[in-house]
C-alpha cells in the first residue's frame, strides 16, 4: 500500500490522499493521528507532570487526548499547517478507522460518544458506512449487528451508507431502519460504480447532502455538481485513448502507485483520452527485450522507489525512449535514473550509477549530499514534504506550468550531485529546475526531444479530478500526439507501398 506524503512531510495512510483529492482541504500532520501517536502524546504530558502526579487511565486521559485531537485539527488553518488559527470551515469531517467490536478501535468509539455529549446533538452527526452481503438476496445481519454493536457503547448512527453492488430495495431499506432505529431516508445507497469520482453525484442523487445539512441545521444553496458531471462525461465518453508504460518494480501491488494511477487517469480526462496503463516490471526489462515491450507504447513512464532492485531495467527503458523519440516522464528515481542513462550512454561516464546501489564510487552521479554521510540508518536524510523550486525561463517545464516558482512535495534521500552537472549540460541536457537555497538539481528535461522531462519531487500527490496536475495533463497529451504521429507515418508507409504495388 502505498504512503502518502502531506505537504508538511508527514508520511500518512493512503486515505489521506483520497481525502486531499476530493476536497480543497489542504492536510497536516495533525489530520492523522493513530493509536500509538495517541498514547505517546499521554505518555510524554504524564512525563512532564501535566496529570499532576495522577495515575495515567484510559478514561479520562487517552479519550480526552483523542477528544482533543480532534478538536485541536478542527481548528487549523487549511493553508498554514504550522500554525493554529480559527479555521473557516463549517464542518470538521472525522474518520474512526477499522471495525465495530475490534479492540483497537474502542477508545476512538467512546470519544466520539463523549463528544456529542460535550457539544450536543445539533452539532454532531454519526454517519455508520456498512456492507451489505450479497449472496443470492442481500443480507443485512451484518449491518444489524454491527449498529448494535455501536448502540451497546452509547452510539446511536443517523445516517447509515450501505455499500452494495446493487441499489436496495424499498423492503431491505425497511428492514434495515426497522432492525437499526436509523430512518429509512437516512437509509443511503452506497453503490460500486467504475469510476470512484462517479460518488457525488450518487449521494446527491439519494438525496445524501440534503439530510446531512437537515441533521446539522445547516442551510446551503443547490450544490455545484456541474464540474463532476463534466468530469464522469469526459471518462465516459472520451475521443480516443492512448497506451502508457509504467515502468516499476511494484507493480504486482498497483495500489502501491495509486496516487500514480490516479494522476494519470487526471491527466486524460483532461484530455478526453482514455489511459491505457501497461504495468512494466522493471526487475523482468533487459536491453534484449525492452524494445518489444515498448515499441507499441505512446508513452513512458518510469515510477518512483528505492533500492537497487529494477534500476538497470528502468536505464533500459529510459534509454528507448530517448533514442526513439518516445515522450518519456521520470518521477524521483525514475529522474535519478535517467540521469544515470544519459551520463553513460551520452556523456560517456561508462561507470555511472547512483550510490544507493553502490555506494563510495568516484562515478556515482548521484549519491548522498557530504552533510547526510554516515546518518543512512536516522531517518532524519530524508527531503520529505513541501519544497520550493524555480523553474529556468523558456524551458519546456515553465511553460506548461506557467510559472517560474512552484511548490511540490518530496520524498527522497539521494541527489544529483553537481559535480557532473556541467558535463550533462554541454552533452544536451538541460538542467530546467533548481532548489533556490541549495542548489540542488529538481528538474531535467532534453530540449530536442518531443516530450523528456524527468523531476525529483512527486507531482502526482497534488493532482485532483477537477484540478489535473499540469505535467501529467501535457504528458498525457504528448503521448496522444506521438500516437497520432506514428498513425500517420503508418499510414503513409502503407499508401507508398500500395502505389509501388501498383
Amino acid at each position: 500500500m502505498e504512503r502518502f506524503l502531506l505537504l508538511d512531510g508527514a508520511e500518512t495512510d493512503l486515505d489521506l490522499g483520497h481525502y486531499e483529492r476530493y476536497t480543497n482541504a489542504v492536510l497536516n500532520r495533525r489530520h492523522n493521528r493513530t493509536t500509538g501517536q495517541i498514547y505517546d502524546a499521554v505518555i510524554r504530558k504524564e512525563r512532564a507532570g501535566e496529570y499532576l502526579g495522577a495515575t495515567v487511565q484510559v478514561i479520562p486521559h487517552v479519550i480526552d487526548e483523542i477528544k482533543d485531537t480532534i478538536s485541536e485539527a478542527a481548528r487549523l488553518s487549511d493553508n498554514n499547517p504550522k500554525t493554529a488559527a480559527a479555521s473557516n470551515a463549517d464542518i470538521c469531517i472525522v474518520e474512526i478507522g477499522g471495525t465495530v467490536g475490534d479492540i483497537e478501535s474502542l477508545p476512538f468509539l467512546e470519544a466520539i460518544r463523549q463528544y456529542r455529549h460535550d457539544h450536543g446533538r445539533e452539532n454532531t452527526l454519526f454517519v455508520h458506512l456498512t456492507l451489505i452481503v450479497q449472496t443470492s438476496e442481500m443480507k443485512t445481519k451484518p449491518t444489524q449487528h454491527s449498529v448494535g454493536k455501536l448502540r451497546e457503547i452509547g452510539i446511536q448512527p443517523d445516517i447509515l451508507i450501505c455499500r452494495t453492488s446493487e441499489m436496495l430495495t424499498d423492503k431491505v431499506r425497511s428492514k434495515i431502519s426497522l432492525f437499526t432505529n436509523v430512518p429509512e431516508n437516512s437509509v443511503i445507497n452506497g453503490l460500486d460504480v467504475d469510476l470512484v469520482y462517479e460518488v457525488p453525484l450518487l449521494f446527491h442523487q439519494e438525496e445524501l447532502d440534503n439530510t446531512i445539512m437537515t441533521y446539522l441545521q445547516i442551510w446551503t444553496g443547490s450544490p455545484k455538481l456541474q464540474p463532476w458531471v463534466d468530469l464522469i462525461d469526459s471518462y465516459k465518453n472520451h475521443h480516443d485513448e492512448v497506451d502508457i508504460a509504467f515502468i516499476g518494480k511494484y507493480v504486482s501491488h498497483r495500489d502501491s502507485y495509486e496516487s500514480l494511477n490516479e494522476a494519470l487517469l487526471h491527466g486524460g480526462i483532461a484530455n478526453r483520452l482514455k489511459v491505457n496503463l501497461h504495468y512494466v516490471d522493471s526487475e523482468l526489462l533487459t536491453e534484449k527485450n525492452v524494445l518489444s515491450q515498448l515499441k507499441k507504447m505512446d508513452g513512458v513512464l518510469v515510477a518512483p522507489g528505492f533500492g537497487e532492485r529494477g534500476t538497470e531495467g528502468k536505464i533500459a527503458a529510459i534509454k528507448i525512449a530517448r533514442t526513439k523519440n518516445i515522450p518519456f516522464f521520470g518521477i524521483c528515481l525514475g529522474m535519478q535514473m535517467a540521469i544515470v542513462e544519459f551520463a553513460r550512454n551520452v556523456v560517456g561516464i561508462e561507470g555511472a550509477n547512483s550510490g544507493e546501489s553502490r555506494p563510495d564510487h568516484p562515478e556515482n552521479v548521484i549519491d548522498l549530499m557530504p552533510e547526510q554521510e554516515g546518518q543512512e540508518e536516522t531517518g532524519g536524510t530524508m527531503r520529505l514534504g513541501s519544497q520550493t523550486t524555480i523553474l529556468e525561463k523558456g524551458t519546456r517545464i515553465e511553460k506548461i506550468y506557467n510559472k517560474t516558482t512552484i511548490s511540490e512535495r518530496h520524498r527522497h534521500r539521494y541527489e544529483v550531485m553537481n559535480y557532473f552537472v556541467p558535463r550533462f549540460e554541454e552533452a544536451g541536457l538541460t538542467v530546467s529546475g533548481r532548489h533556490p537555497e541549495r542548489n540542488l538539481v529538481e528538474t531535467i528535461e532534453l530540449a530536442g526531444h518531443p516530450w523528456f522531462i524527468g523531476c525529483q519531487y512527486h507531482p502526482e500527490l497534488q493532482s485532483k479530478p477537477l484540478k489535473p496536475h499540469p505535467l501529467f495533463t501535457s504528458f498525457i497529451e504528448a503521448s496522444y500526439l506521438n500516437r497520432q504521429s506514428c498513425s500517420d507515418h503508418q499510414a503513409t508507409s502503407k499508401k507508398i507501398a500500395d502505389t509501388s504495388n501498383a
